[in-house]
């Protein structure tokens, strides 16, 4: 089975109410990238989601959950159960509370690190071996005050350090699809906020 990025999937919470909130990173990189190819989400009820397809030297999908962040790894396992894709074939892009905004992370497997979109993914897939592009966005410095920071918006520099992060990310990603994973991070990691 291939280990090319067949799905890219973007966590977040669906809706107008929390469009705009950090925890909602991994729909705007998603939603860069449809931008990006000319790609228009569909609603995909099999799949408890929206989904575009992206032509681009072969074919990829773009997955949105609208299971909120608790229950994305039934929208992921769905798509992938349906398409016989391996978890080595999905990529992953979400909020990472341990990164500063701006910093951009790329990895494969891994821990939850905490994060309920991640660990319901990994229950979901019986897996940790697919992509992670883990999109910085601070911490509150209080563990008690995570869950409002993360439904809330970031203040508009660490926003414009997010953004800048996020297209870093989209104009490396052909680098991803190529399978030249380690090019892809050299110049993430070497980003500065």
């Amino acid at each position: 089975m291939s280990s090319a990025i067949a799905l890219v999937v973007g966590l977040g919470n669906p809706g107008p109410r929390y469009a705009d909130n950090r925890h909602n990173v991994g729909f705007w990189f998603a939603d860069r990238l449809a931008s990006r190819h000319g790609a228009v989400f569909l609603r995909a009820s099999r799949f408890h989601g929206v989904l575009a397809q992206v032509d681009r030297d072969g074919k990829f999908w773009l997955l949105k959950p609208e299971t909120y962040m608790n229950r994305s790894g039934q929208s992921v396992a769905a798509l992938i159960r349906y398409y016989r894709y391996a978890p080595e074939q999905v990529l992953v892009a979400h909020d990472d509370l341990d990164l500063p905004p701006g910093t951009v992370r790329l990895k494969r497997g891994g821990g939850h690190g905490g994060h309920n979109g991640l660990r319901d993914t990994m229950a979901a897939l019986g897996s940790r071996e697919f992509l992670r592009l883990r999109i910085g966005i601070g911490h509150p410095g209080s563990s008690d005050e995570v869950v409002d920071y993360v439904l809330s918006r970031a203040s508009r520099d660490d926003e414009a350090m997010i953004d800048e992060a996020i297209e870093e990310a989209v104009k490396v990603f052909p680098k991803v699809l190529d399978g030249e994973l380690q090019k892809a991070m050299n110049v993430l990691h070497a980003r500065k906020p």
